[in-house]
């Protein structure tokens, strides 16, 4: 790690190592490090300065929980990974948004940084978190608290037999598995209804 400015300046391995064990500092520099890079990028592609912002701070989410859970196989600059997983997002806003007049200067050439694979499991990731969620809003009680209990809350059966006044832990793991089976199947009805 170097000092420049009054501040430590990292190389890209310093800056995954000092992310991965929780540096705010390291990765408030990396945030303002690459902004401009994709601000531009943004801007001179139908964007405005909120959306750079968006874009930006979802690229950053992609990288940093790739770091965080050790995921993170970098075959490039953390800069290059940066912009092309921000280059991919805006890609999709905008066709999303119907701007896609031709006016986009997408004719750089391909870059195989692995940020693609990286954003598709994330967005696969987020839509299954928000499939369960809802699956969960569904289920009804006394099922929802049973399982929020058990999987979030990490209480044991014989705290939620006593909570839920079953006559014994078998009792309660009986309606666990049961309300189980039927979370899966909400949540499979509902996640195949979102894929078509």
């Amino acid at each position: 790690m170097r000092m420049g400015k009054g501040q430590p300046s990292y190389t890209d391995e310093e800056f995954v190592a000092a992310i991965r064990h929780g540096d705010d500092r390291a990765l408030a520099q990396l945030y303002r490090l690459h902004f401009p890079m994709v601000s531009h990028y943004v801007l001179q592609n139908s964007g405005t300065d909120d959306e750079a912002q968006d874009v930006y701070q979802e690229g950053v989410m992609v990288f940093y929980e790739k770091v965080r859970d050790g995921s993170l196989e970098l075959s490039c600059q953390i800069k290059t990974y940066l912009y092309a997983v921000c280059r991919r997002l805006w890609l999709k806003r905008l066709t999303e948004k119907t701007r896609f007049g031709g006016r986009l200067d997408d004719h750089e050439p391909y870059l195989e940084t692995g940020a693609e694979a990286d954003l598709e499991l994330a967005e696969e990731r987020d839509r299954r978190f928000a499939t369960m969620a809802e699956a969960l809003e569904r289920i009804g009680e006394p099922c929802r608290s049973l399982l929020e209990g058990f999987y979030l809350l990490d209480k044991s059966m014989q705290q939620l037999t006593a909570e839920f006044g079953y006559t014994n832990a078998d009792n309660a793991k009986n309606q666990k598995y049961k309300c189980l089976v039927r979370l899966k199947k909400l949540f499979f009805n509902q996640y195949q209804e979102f894929e078509t």
